[in-house]
């Protein structure tokens, strides 16, 4: 069971598709001769050809238009976006074409494309690099959005997007790309809505996903601490949401933390919240807490942008704010 990168598993999961289907290709800025804004496409060029590996000029609005019809036309294109923060230029695109063209022909137009893009703060690429605008797609009916936080899961979505039929954002948190873990040597695949219970606890439920899931985990030790033994949700995908997961969980500890290290306000989040009252509320036992970062533009200073940022210490102080612990 070898330990690899995000950025390798990444990597191994479009070779494969490149390999194995020739209806696949890739298209973006600086994915060819660069390797793309964070090495994930490296070599790719030379492998694949100019035909399957397509740079493009600066406009997201054209290149994911133009990987929409593609889709259409039978292909299944893997779009790169340099930031998910880019987006906003091609959400006609996205929002409009993308994820309504299958409902709107009635079944007969399929969109078989994934987007990636690096998303979320903490690599002091201030304001207009840094947004989590997964959270904000999610919301899109006809769109699947999944953001990854292990080379695990990282592989195993990507082998799962790729083949979906329907468009898949993968929000891949920048802060991540190095990070490392095991993934088997076996063929696998994560199926996309299925959420990972990555620690098991008695006292309390904790949710996040992507770089969240980190901080989820830097928070174990000090929970533990102070006697409390937290279950931990990566939720892996943020459309579809498994509610199963979180509500089976709560159904044990009586208590829910959702954390987000996007702003807090207008989160993914805050719909879990409101659903999970809604479905399971009459098995809480105290409030649904939830922790997001600051409601400000996000600061390019390291020491700012840090304070900005959802950390372990901002999950332990409104758990103990809130349950009174």
């Amino acid at each position: 069971m070898p330990e690899i990168t995000i950025r390798e598993a990444l990597k191994t999961a479009l070779n494969e598709a490149m390999e194995n289907d020739e209806k696949v290709f890739i298209m973006g800025e600086d994915i060819g001769e660069y390797g793309g804004a964070y090495a994930v496409t490296d070599g790719f060029l030379k492998k694949f050809g100019s035909q399957r590996i397509k740079d493009t000029p600066i406009s997201e609005q054209a290149f994911v238009g133009a990987g929409i019809g593609a889709a259409a036309g039978g292909l299944r294109p893997v779009i790169e976006l340099m930031s998910i923060s880019f987006s906003l230029v091609a959400f006609d695109q996205i929002v409009n074409m993308a994820g309504n063209l299958r409902y709107m022909s009635g079944g007969q137009i399929s969109v078989p494309m994934v987007i990636r893009a690096p998303t979320g703060a903490g690599v002091q690429l201030a304001a207009t690099h840094s947004q989590s605008f997964e959270t904000w797609l999610a919301e899109v009916p006809g769109i699947k959005v999944v953001c990854p936080s292990n080379s695990y899961d990282a592989l195993g979505l990507m082998r799962s997007a790729i083949k979906d039929n329907n468009p898949v954002i993968f929000a891949e948190p920048a802060l991540l790309y190095g990070s490392k873990s095991n993934v088997p040597d076996e063929y696998f695949e994560v199926t996309l809505g299925e959420a990972n219970v990555s620690h098991k606890g008695e006292d309390i439920t904790i949710v996040s996903y992507g770089y969240g899931s980190k901080v989820l985990t830097d928070s174990v030790n000090k929970l533990n601490e102070i006697g409390i033994s937290p279950e931990l949700i990566d939720l892996r995908s943020l459309n579809p949401i498994d509610y199963e997961k979180i509500i089976l969980s709560i159904q044990k500890t009586n208590r829910l933390v959702l954390v987000d290290t996007a702003r807090k306000t207008g989160g993914i989040m805050s719909e879990i919240s409101a659903n999970i009252n809604e479905k399971a509320g009459e098995w809480l036992d105290g409030p649904i807490v939830r922790v997001g970062s600051k409601d400000v533009p996000w600061p390019y200073n390291k020491t700012l942008e840090q304070e900005v940022l959802t950390d372990s210490d901002n999950i332990l102080d409104s758990i103990k704010e809130n349950y009174g612990i």
